[in-house]
């Protein structure tokens, strides 16, 4: 499934270009900080398999005004290294490939 072009961003990670979007509005879990922010990445020319990264952050837009750190270019890069690093193959056709980066959330009561 590729990534919505409309509030994506471009990003190079050694010398390879990216696309990535975090969702503007939070979901209905992710607003009342039930779960954490999550943020797409896919290759910015052969679009394939989507990385889909579970922060360890609230959406910065939620609802409870629980304070959140900006999702950042470098964790972006940092991300989409280590996915590499597991296996995803961004160029290839197939699911979604999940890194759970989430341990030490804290969800709201």
């Amino acid at each position: 499934m590729a990534l919505v072009r409309k509030g994506s961003r471009l990003i190079v990670v050694d010398g390879t270009a990216y696309r990535w979007r975090l969702r503007g509005r939070p979901t209905y879990f992710q607003g009342l900080v039930w779960s954490p922010c999550k943020f797409a990445v896919e290759h910015a020319d052969t679009p394939g398999a989507t990385l889909v990264v579970t922060t360890d952050q609230p959406h910065p837009s939620n609802w409870i005004g629980r304070e959140a750190e900006p999702v950042l270019p470098s964790g972006i890069a940092a991300a989409v290294r280590l996915a590499l690093r597991e296996g995803w193959t961004p160029t290839a056709p197939g699911s979604a490939f999940l890194l759970d980066q989430s341990v030490g959330f804290t969800p709201s009561n």
